[in-house]
């Protein structure tokens, strides 16, 4: 699908390739590594990284199918929910957002964007929303709201993970190691599936009891492309007590990196990702020589 905008005359400002740039940090440099940031997260403003990345295909497909509203799934600080609603408002799809618990008003920063991006808001009890993908669920939700293109949870689908997997290709210098946050796989399936040589893919769990993450990579790279790769692993150490949960340790790390580097990392993904790697990296988990790629989205 290309960037237009829903009037054909107004393009979205894609960043593709986006940058790489590589880290100098004594925290690594002295373990021998060489880190490199993929800058992801610059890719647009409102739909960034992984997001447009797992939305491209999607869309694409939405639009071969006819459909002109999206539904999808998320939590209440959920970023995927704000990046649908912005492919919405741009590409000319009405969008249902399904939030994960009870209604609370007022609404927080991430669901009141969404809704002034047009989205529609509609929750789900937790015990519901776990069942999510089941036929009874979604044909209520389609009864209620009519003739959808359903986007699962975080763009976890065949679709997500085949524009994930573009991601790779595009690094021009080499490495062993590439390296991603973690919420429901996809990124860390279509990476892996993409990569080539004997170069490797580590993904961070930021949810806690997150163990299902390895069978879903699997079934995703399955759905994508009908075969599981073994070059990946995922990290379920540095949670920090959960989804969309953080600590004083890890707002402190969040400063300390914007002090050092001049980013601020995302508290619900990438901090832990870069948390965790940078943990490693101290402990020697990462022969010295290594080139790591980190993926912020």
């Amino acid at each position: 699908m290309d960037a237009s905008g829903r009037d054909g005359e107004t393009p979205i400002a894609v960043v593709l390739p986006s940058p790489l740039s590589e880290v100098h940090d004594d925290r690594v440099q002295s373990h021998g590594i060489r880190l490199y940031l993929k800058r992801d997260d610059l890719i647009h403003q409102e739909i960034p990284g992984n997001k447009w990345r797992k939305l491209k295909y999607n869309l694409a497909a939405a639009k071969d199918q006819g459909h002109s509203r999206l539904l999808t799934f998320g939590g209440a600080y959920s970023n995927h929910l704000r990046a649908v609603a912005a492919a919405g408002h741009y590409f000319g799809f009405e969008t249902i957002g399904v939030v994960r618990g009870e209604e609370h008003q007022p609404l927080n920063d991430s669901l009141t964007y969404a809704v002034g991006q047009g989205m529609r808001l509609t929750y789900l009890d937790r015990a519901t929303y776990r069942r999510k993908s089941e036929p009874d669920v979604l044909a209520a939700l389609t009864e209620r709201f009519g003739s959808c293109y359903v986007v699962p949870e975080g763009g976890g689908n065949g679709p997500g993970v085949r524009g994930c997997a573009e991601l790779p290709s595009e690094v021009d210098v080499d490495f062993d190691v590439i390296v991603c946050a973690c919420g429901t796989g996809s990124t860390l399936a279509g990476i892996a599936a993409g990569l080539g040589g004997t170069a490797r893919a580590l993904g961070f769990a930021v949810l806690k009891g997150g163990r299902f993450l390895d069978e879903e990579v699997r079934r995703l790279q399955r759905e994508a492309f009908d075969r599981v790769t073994e070059n990946w692993a995922v990290d379920y150490e540095f949670p920090f007590g959960g989804y969309a949960k953080r600590t004083p340790e890890l707002d402190a790390f969040i400063t300390d990196f914007q002090a050092r580097h001049g980013i601020m990392l995302d508290w619900v993904y990438e901090a832990k990702m870069m948390y965790g790697l940078l943990d490693r990296i101290a402990s020697g988990a990462f022969a010295p020589g290594t080139a790591i790629v980190a993926v912020l989205s």
